[in-house]
């Protein structure tokens, strides 16, 4: 026997050696399994050891037990707890998803780990894709059981009329409640009174631009080369997003215009070129009704980083003068990095005749749509509604671009009366609007048949955490209210959408004219917005 053991000991280790490293990989693999399974067994084992106990103390014990003993005990445990974990867990299929589990999801009509194709993109052995949750808010046109009713109009006039009569608001106001998914009005006072809408015109600005436009629709500045005269020409195609930061963060760069049109220029072995642009897209006046002011450049189709003085990208900002001159100047020092030299660069219109040598676009309108509800921007706002002018056959001026945007929200079948638009972005005193039409423009945005106007919905600022609404709401309504913001000398005005504590989601619109006090009014309108969505108004 010693001899026998002597011979077939090192063969053994071997083996043992060979074996370890899969059995420790096996190992790893099966037991977060194991862990998962034994946790869900435990309380049933725990019952059946409780009820065979009696029985097991009843059994004669050996006195001396050898390893086998407690080998073979140890397997015919473990054997006994994998039949109970299989039976009490269920069957599991090949991709480690319970059987029991899948079944129950489909009779649910839930996808459950399915949405993922079987896979959590994790290492071989992790958990597997946890079921699908259900929806939480409504979908727009739908209903779910666990949403309940709309509002009433008492409910809302109950919670809303006190706050509306806070003196902080001015000398006039209007209010309006809508319930998105249906359409319906379900509060209103003052609906139809047009009053001055400060920023929240941009609301209109831009439905009436993705309407006439759509939400895919690229604005494109170009470089084009006259070719019998060696004439460059920087044509501005009405972008306002045009960068010449290092980074452009995905909006057009200037920088990359001068590379591809400085390639080009040396395709043609061309070293020199006399410099001009282009601003003809957009005719009749630059300079807004409010004069110079550092919200708004004069409004130009060629500009650069909105013609501003500093390396801001929103807010307030000294401007250029002249926002397109500047800009050519900027793209012929980068032509010139290139070893491309220029002549000072002045106005001019490129012919029929010109070659486009390279272009830049802007990303696809809903982008740059949301870019100017978030933020506010009044260049962003006055290029939009130039383009729907340009696009519908309007003058491109501003009064041309107010037909334009009344035309399309005619189109649309909302209510227009007494509205008046003078500008796209709201600056301008005597534009006038109705909380009745602000209301009806976010139900519209949200309306299910309409998924190219959803970037108006998706745009609007987020309550204590983006634009204009960043530092309000910080002990409300935060992340729960999103709305446009409007500010001038005594207006002030919120319209936006709020989820209600019955999961409805609603849109609503608050102006207010003859405020004396604008953080007094703004809190004003916060608290109200705040009610709204804390109400259940039933």
């Amino acid at each position: 026997m010693t001899r026998v053991a002597n011979a077939v000991r090192p063969r053994l280790t071997r083996a043992s050696d060979a074996v370890r490293p899969r059995i420790a990989r096996a190992a790893d693999v099966v037991r977060p399994r194991l862990a998962r399974a034994t946790t869900a067994a435990k309380p049933q084992v725990t019952r059946f050891a409780q009820a065979v106990k009696p029985q097991l103390d009843r059994i004669p014990r050996p006195k001396t037990a050898k390893t086998w003993h407690y080998t073979a005990g140890a397997a015919t445990a473990g054997l006994a707890l994998a039949a109970s974990v299989v039976t009490v867990a269920g069957p599991w299929d090949s991709t480690g998803q319970r059987t029991a589990e899948r079944d129950r999801a489909a009779a649910l009509d839930h996808t459950g780990g399915a949405d993922h194709d079987g896979s959590s993109g994790t290492a071989d052995g992790a958990p597997e894709p946890a079921p699908s949750a259900a929806s939480v808010l409504v979908g727009l046109g739908g209903a779910a059981n666990t949403v309940r009713s709309a509002p009433t109009g008492p409910g809302l006039a109950a919670v809303l009329g006190p706050l509306l009569k806070d003196p902080a608001l001015g000398t006039s106001r209007s209010a309006v409640v809508v319930d998105v998914a249906t359409g319906k009005r379900l509060y209103g006072e003052g609906a139809d009174r047009a009053l001055t809408p400060a920023s929240t015109t941009k609301i209109a600005t831009a439905v009436a631009a993705l309407t006439a436009l759509g939400a895919d629709h690229r604005l494109t500045t170009r470089a084009d080369l006259e070719a019998d005269t060696k004439e460059l020409v920087l044509v501005g195609g009405g972008d306002p997003t045009v960068t010449a930061h290092q980074d452009a963060q995905g909006w057009a760069s200037l920088r990359t215009l001068a590379d591809r049109t400085a390639a080009a220029l040396k395709k043609r072995d061309l070293r020199q070129v006399t410099l001009s642009y282009d601003t003809t897209l957009y005719p009749g006046t630059e300079l807004h009704p409010i004069g110079e002011n550092e919200n708004l450049a004069p409004v130009t189709a060629l500009m650069v980083d909105e013609g501003r003085m500093d390396d801001s990208t929103s807010g307030t900002a000294d401007r250029f003068q002249d926002p397109a001159a500047q800009a050519a100047r900027q793209f012929a020092g980068l032509l010139a990095a290139h070893g491309i030299k220029t002549t000072a660069p002045g106005p001019s219109k490129a012919t029929g005749r010109a070659e486009n040598l390279a272009t830049v676009s802007s990303p696809p309108l809903s982008a740059v749509v949301e870019r100017m509800l978030t933020n506010s921007d009044n260049d962003i706002a006055e290029a939009l509604a130039r383009q729907t002018a340009v696009a519908t056959g309007e003058r491109a001026d501003f009064d041309g671009a107010g037909r334009a945007i009344t035309t399309q929200l005619k189109k649309l079948g909302l209510p227009v009366k007494g509205v008046a638009f003078h500008d796209g972005s709201g600056l301008d005193r005597d534009d006038r609007l109705t909380a009745g039409l602000l209301t009806a423009l976010l139900a519209k945005a949200g309306d299910p048949s309409r998924p190219g106007l959803r970037p108006v919905l998706t745009g609007l600022p987020i309550a204590g955490f983006t634009g204009t609404l960043t530092t309000r709401y910080t002990d409300g309504a935060a992340g729960i209210v999103r709305a446009k913001t409007g500010t001038l000398n005594g207006v002030n005005t919120l319209a936006g959408t709020i989820v209600d504590q019955g999961g409805r989601l609603l849109a609503f619109a608050f102006l207010a004219s003859g405020t004396t006090n604008k953080d007094a009014a703004q809190s004003a309108l916060d608290r109200t917005a705040t009610a709204l969505a804390a109400c259940g108004c039933r």
